[in-house]
């Protein structure tokens, strides 16, 4: 059985009025979205800040955002 995963996606009231952000960052999982729903690739938000493919990923499915990953990937 695999082990469940920590929450890559938190909030928290005293870190940006409680948006939702990616632990222990100050990084919103909103600027994630703004990125692929912009047309920017993940390889491009990845770039921009200090967050993993897997985490990013893990957010998407945590955030049930999964939809924004296929256009996201490109070939």
């Amino acid at each position: 059985m695999p082990k469940p995963q920590s929450p890559v996606i938190v909030r928290d009231a005293g870190i940006l009025d409680g948006k939702p952000v990616f632990r222990g960052t100050r990084v919103p999982f909103q600027n994630l979205v703004d990125y692929l729903e912009g047309g920017d690739s993940l390889e491009e938000f990845l770039e921009g800040f200090d967050i993993d493919r897997e985490t990013a990923v893990q957010s998407l499915e945590e955030m049930g955002r999964t939809d924004l990953l296929r256009p996201a990937i490109r070939g």
